[in-house]
């Protein structure tokens, strides 16, 4: 039996070093796909392609993560967490190179495919090591703390790439992750502690080939409405095979003493609801990040600067959500805030549909900015309700699983949305792009009050009052 950590575990503010690396992390990730985000329809002119058929460099990542994200724990307590860490930022780092060395799109999504297997142990692998270092009442601090940096991503993305690509090329979106890759890669070397499982457990094969084979081929079948070109028969023959893969799994999973992820973890009520709420809300969230770029530059014509900047007050507003979420919930509880707020996020998305290029810039910026609230603190209650009452040896496994979850959903969303304008361009031919935006903005928006159902179960429970003493300090 290996110890569960190396060094003793830190105390006061002896673990925010480690809060801060988890955050470079976190925002190297962010910062990628927010400039990513921006440079989409540049990207699509200097490949060749359609600007509304670029879903596959979001997706293509998405979906690597989310399927070598299962073996992210496991690897984790079998390796320690800092040497799976920095493995993690190296492969994200040389996957960034990759990118921007890509000369066609087929290799420019084989490039994201790289970064996602990096990016599948970055982020779960780290907050994993915030899990086993910070006390459990000064859990939700830690989340919000790792989150505020993180924005800054966001903030710095869509103004970057757009400046980026107007100055220089999109190729330097990607070159802008080696020295941050560098610095992250020295300073885990320092600050990440070593962590290890309480129990070695041999590495379900069995059950991780048939959740990855399923969750591959359910986005494959989403995907292929739009971007794969696929008959009608392949598509449903997909989604078919790819929810008997996920039963297969969940059978297998009831039989198994080491299955990647226990069903006893579903034993625990805020976790599953948190697990269902994450899927079904992150989906509408999920494809946000490509289609206000696409509003803004190919609806309203912005250059891509001018639409980096637009994003500047989405960023914002959701560094103040990120404090005042703690508050909130100390007040009102986790589920009022969950079923008020995610009717707010839907209501937002769908007001996108209202946004054209006669109106006032102010009242565009409203929208984005209540937007970045609202969306910012749907994920900060979220991941933290899901997280909460997992014990230690539940922790490793159950972080793994929202990490999935949480990127699946966010492939979901990209193809989603890839789907919803091939489909509303066809419909509406003559109406021009905006219109198939704005109709695919208002489907995203239903598609997250849907959540609302899952969240209602929730009981009636509040964080530990020490959470909101921690945040104050």
């Amino acid at each position: 039996m290996s110890n569960a950590v190396s060094s003793p575990l830190p105390t006061g503010n002896a673990h925010k070093p480690l809060l801060w690396l988890v955050s470079l992390a976190i925002f190297m990730q962010m910062l990628d796909s927010t400039i990513v985000n921006t440079a989409l329809p540049a990207m699509a002119r200097s490949l060749g392609e359609s600007p509304l058929q670029m879903q596959s460099v979001v997706f293509s990542y998405a979906l690597a993560v989310a399927t070598f994200i299962p073996a992210s724990g496991w690897i984790a307590d079998r390796f320690g967490t800092r040497r799976t860490f920095m493995t993690a930022i190296i492969l994200f780092t040389l996957g960034s190179l990759a990118c921007a060395l890509s000369p066609s799109l087929q290799w420019l999504v084989a490039a994201r495919v790289l970064q996602g297997i990096g990016g599948a142990m970055l982020l779960p692998v780290g907050r994993l090591a915030v899990m086993r270092t910070v006390p459990r009442e000064q859990f939700l601090s830690a989340m919000s703390f790792i989150a505020i940096p993180a924005l800054i991503g966001p903030l710095l993305g869509p103004t970057l790439g757009g400046w980026m690509v107007e100055v220089a090329s999109w190729h330097w979106i990607f070159l802008i992750n080696l020295p941050i890759g560098l610095i992250g890669l020295v300073a885990a070397l320092r600050i990440m502690p070593d962590h290890y499982g309480q129990q070695k457990h041999r590495f379900d094969l069995a059950g991780y080939l048939m959740l990855a084979f399923g969750m591959v081929a359910l986005s494959l079948a989403l995907d292929g409405v739009s971007g794969l070109g696929s008959a009608h028969a392949l598509v449903i023959l997909l989604a078919v095979i790819g929810i008997a893969a996920l039963a297969g799994y969940w059978l297998h999973a009831a039989n198994s003493r080491d299955a990647l992820f226990p069903l006893t973890l579903f034993h625990v009520t805020s976790f599953r609801i948190g697990i269902l709420g994450n899927l079904f809300s992150r989906i509408g969230s999920g494809a946000m990040p490509l289609l206000i770029p696409l509003l803004l530059q190919v609806g309203l014509g912005m250059s891509p600067m001018r639409a980096g900047m637009m994003m500047i007050p989405v960023a914002l507003a959701g560094m103040a959500a990120k404090r005042a979420a703690v508050s909130l919930v100390q007040r009102f509880g986790y589920r009022r805030i969950l079923m008020i707020n995610t009717v707010c996020v839907g209501v937002a998305m769908a007001g996108f549909a209202l946004i054209d290029g006669g109106q006032p810039v102010w009242v565009q910026l409203v929208l984005l900015t209540a937007f970045g609230a609202v969306n910012s603190m749907q994920f900060t209650v979220m991941n933290t309700v899901t997280l909460r009452d997992l014990d230690m040896e539940q922790a490793s496994s159950g972080n793994s699983l929202l990490s999935m979850v949480m990127m699946l959903a966010t492939g979901f969303g990209a193809a989603t949305a890839g789907s919803l304008l091939a489909t509303f361009g066809t419909h509406l031919v003559g109406h021009g792009a905006t219109a198939a935006l704005h109709a695919t903005f208002i489907c995203v928006g239903a598609i997250t009050l849907s959540s609302t159902l899952v969240f209602w179960q929730l009981p009636e429970n509040r964080p530990h009052p020490k959470a909101v003493e921690e945040v104050a300090e």
